[in-house]
């Protein structure tokens, strides 16, 4: 919802002047998935050891790289099926790495919420895949691109929260869980009915 609204502001704004660095025109968009990757991902052991502020910073520094490295390769038309499979990997590599922080935080309370988290994850992932594979592509994208209820930077803001406000977890938690699983549904139900 928030890529439907506020992506074009977001890419005039902070992405657009962002490519026209020196710096960029040096680099390769799988060079800058990778990073947004290890990035993303290194907010696991800060936020198991408590490094909170520093987990966050690393999350929303991923984020803003792995808005870039798509842009990047549009840009430079350097555009890439490889490039696409690995960019939605590494978008659910993070993904589980910040969720297997945020239950180290307190793996004893935290168990079924996180649990629930990485379900609903595999299963509207699961949804956006098949849809895509079945969807003639119409967008600039690498792929058919079915937007949802929660999509990467709602899973951001979620996460942001999470880390936070660590006392309202569960019900953050589980209201995510709730959202991405509505998220699978709805995708199917539409991609159903346009098939039929």
């Amino acid at each position: 919802m928030i890529e439907a609204t506020l992506r074009k502001t977001y890419q005039k704004y902070c992405v657009d002047p962002l490519l026209r660095l020196k710096v960029f025109r040096k680099v390769h968009p799988i060079a800058l998935t990778l990073l947004a990757c290890l990035v993303g991902v290194s907010a696991l052991p800060l936020l198991s050891l408590g490094f909170t502020t520093s987990a966050l910073f690393f999350l929303i520094a991923s984020g803003v790289l792995d808005t870039l490295d798509g842009s990047l390769a549009r840009q430079d038309e350097k555009t890439s099926n490889q490039g696409a499979a690995l960019d939605i990997t590494c978008d659910r590599l993070v993904e589980f790495a910040v969720i297997l922080g945020l239950f180290f935080i307190e793996p004893f309370s935290r168990g079924l919420p996180s649990l629930l988290m990485l379900g609903s994850v595999l299963i509207c992932v699961t949804s956006f895949l098949i849809v895509g594979i079945f969807t003639q592509n119409s967008s600039e994208k690498s792929f058919h691109y079915s937007p949802g209820l929660i999509e990467r930077a709602e899973a951001f803001f979620f996460f942001a929260a999470m880390i936070l406000f660590p006392t309202l977890f569960n019900p953050l938690a589980y209201l995510f869980s709730i959202l991405v699983l509505l998220t699978a549904a709805i995708r199917l139900v539409q991609f159903f009915k346009q098939s039929a």
